[in-house]
Parts: C-alpha cells; sequence; structure tokens
C-alpha cells in the first residue's frame, strides 16, 4: 500500500500538472531544510533521498572522521566510521544516515514553506516553458481587465496566464470589452516573478503570416510561399507570394473564391486592405507587382553604390493609384521589395 506521502505527491501532480519527480525534489529539499535549521548548521552537508514507490525517507548527513569526538552533530569516531565505509581515515569524511528524534513532526512544521515556494516555481517554470515554445504562434484569450490611463489591455490565456496588450501593439480601431475573446500574436515571454511575461500583438508583421497560414490552406502546405510582408497595422498592408509548385495560382489561392478567404482576415484585423500580389525573381516584374492596383509601363532600375532605387512609369491618370493616399501604396511596395 502507498502511503500518505506518495498518495499527497500524486495529488498534487494532477492537480497543478507537474512532473512526479519536481515535487518529490521539492519535498526532499525542503526536509534537508529542516534538517539544518532543527539538528546541524546552515552549512552542512545533508542529503535526503525518498522512495518513490514507499515514501519512506533517509536522511544522510557528512561527518568529519576525527579520533576523539568533540561535536557529536558534525564528527564521527574512526573506529564508528570504519564499520560504515571500510576506507574511512581521520580528517575525511562520510555519510551517516541520522535519525533524529520526532524529525517528522518537526520536518513538517519546517518543510511547508518551503515545499509551496518550490511547487510555485515549478509551475511558473512550466507556464514559462509551455508559452515559450509556442513564441510566434496565434493565441487566443479573454480580455480580462482594460487600463484606459495607459491604453493596456490585459488578455486571460489560460492556465494561469495572462497576456498584455500593449498600445503600440492594438490596431487602431481596435475596441475592447470585458470578456472579449481576442486574436493576437504572442511576440515574446520572459521571465517574471509573478510568473510569465507574455507579449502580445495585433500589429507585428507576422500577425498577417500566421492568418495567412491559417486561411490558406496552399500556404500551410507549403505549395504557397510568403516571400516577404510590408506592413501598416491597421490601414493596408501588401503581402509578395510565389507558387512552390507548378499549376497553382499562389494569388488567387490566397484572395479565394470571390474573395472568401482574404475577407476573413480583413475582417479580422478591423477592415486593414490587403494587397496580394505574385513575387517575381526578375526585380523590374517585382517591383512592377508591387505598386498593384497600379499597371505600370516601364520600370527603371539605377544602382549607385549601396544605394538603389527604381524609377517607375504609370499612366498620367494611374498616377495617383500608384502613389496612393499620403504615398502609402508606393511606400508599402518599397517596403515589400
Amino acid at each position: 500500500m502507498k502511503s500518505e506521502l506518495i498518495m499527497a505527491v500524486n495529488q498534487i501532480c494532477a492537480e497543478k500538472d507537474l512532473p512526479r519527480e519536481v515535487v518529490l525534489g521539492a519535498i526532499e529539499e525542503a526536509l534537508v531544510h529542516a534538517y539544518r535549521r532543527n539538528y546541524a548548521n546552515s552549512s552542512a552537508v545533508v542529503l535526503v533521498r525518498i522512495d518513490p514507490d514507499t515514501g519512506e525517507f533517509h536522511v544522510f548527513a557528512e561527518r568529519k572522521v576525527v579520533e576523539a569526538v568533540q561535536d557529536p552533530v558534525t564528527e564521527v569516531g574512526l573506529a564508528e566510521a570504519i564499520k560504515l565505509d571500510p576506507n574511512a581515515e581521520i580528517e575525511g569524511t562520510i555519510q551517516v544516515e541520522r535519525e533524529p528524534t520526532d524529525f517528522g513532526r518537526i520536518a513538517a512544521q519546517t518543510a511547508k514553506q518551503v515545499i509551496l515556494q518550490r511547487i510555485h516555481e515549478a509551475e511558473r517554470d512550466a507556464l514559462f516553458d509551455y508559452f515559450h515554445q509556442r513564441e510566434g504562434e496565434l493565441v487566443t484569450g479573454s480580455v480580462q481587465s482594460i487600463d484606459y490611463r495607459s491604453n493596456q489591455v490585459t488578455i486571460s490565456l489560460g492556465k494561469k496566464a495572462e497576456g498584455t496588450l500593449t498600445a503600440d501593439d492594438q490596431l487602431p480601431n481596435d475596441r475592447y470589452r470585458i470578456g472579449q475573446n481576442v486574436r493576437s500574436l504572442l511576440v515574446e515571454v520572459t521571465k517574471g516573478t509573478r510568473g510569465p511575461q507574455i507579449r502580445l500583438s495585433r500589429t507585428h508583421r507576422n500577425m498577417l503570416r500566421r492568418l495567412l497560414e491559417r486561411e490558406v490552406p496552399e500556404i500551410y502546405s507549403g505549395a504557397v510561399e510568403i516571400k516577404s510582408i510590408a506592413r501598416e497595422p491597421g490601414q493596408r498592408s501588401k503581402v509578395a507570394v510565389a507558387a512552390s509548385q507548378p499549376g497553382v495560382d499562389p494569388v488567387g489561392s490566397c484572395v479565394g473564391m470571390r474573395g472568401t478567404r482574404i475577407q476573413n482576415i480583413v475582417d479580422e484585423l478591423i477592415g486593414e486592405r490587403i494587397d496580394v500580389v505574385e513575387w517575381n525573381p526578375e526585380v523590374r516584374h517585382f517591383i512592377s507587382n508591387a505598386l498593384s492596383p497600379a499597371k505600370p509601363t516601364d520600370t527603371v532600375l539605377i544602382e549607385e553604390g549601396e544605394a538603389r532605387t527604381a524609377i517607375v512609369v504609370v499612366p498620367d491618370r494611374q498616377l495617383s493609384l500608384a502613389i496612393g493616399k499620403e504615398g502609402q501604396n508606393a511606400r508599402l511596395a518599397a517596403k515589400l521589395t
């Protein structure tokens, strides 16, 4: 029959979703702390071993081998030492098993806080590892709180974890309410004193990349490749795509039948306009495509040292279309290429 200790360990493992060895390690550390506090000095070398099947524990303390014992807590006589270890010699050390009176009760009192602290640390580490492995992925959570002074939104991600959306990571048209489900990109996870600090973003360009992978099966499968993304969050984005398999229309795959696929992404990004253009290894053609919906008649490349400039010729009636509102179309095309 399993001891109460092992049953308690199994219960903690199930409730906290922690590995068994982590919990047993926390208990062993706590027993070491308890022994040092009540039966030895704080610098004593102590080892505790717990049988993972029976729950029995054994305490071993390091003792110095001497001819005449002055302090029985830290020293052991040569004759007794040889009984425990035939190789023992004067001025050497051996591990002696200790069974101090009433250690179980004292250990339980002393060890409680140490065990709780270690388990809390293990929980925080497990949370950090879980979300650290998900950096760069889309996550969905519910709005937990809104700080209207800093315009920061706290998102509950489950597993007792929270992420934050700062003002810079929110779209201009985003509006939040308590309990609302929000999809965002998990940008970065760092360790904090109260658990992992999780930064979320809806303005990061990889947010658009992950949404395309989610909505377009051809991108997810690798038949269509995203070559580059230029984004002005909440306003307009350009995406350059190329087919990695013959017979696949990269732009048509992303747009979808009657624009349904791209429209789902536009809705998620609160009306952000998305231009999907075909990537071309020939730079002149790629620049021409990037200025869509304008249709250039000629493109001239100028390279002076490290500076690279393109002069693009468009029909007079398409000049404003090519430049875009406040130069946005030309600016995005430059970023994309």
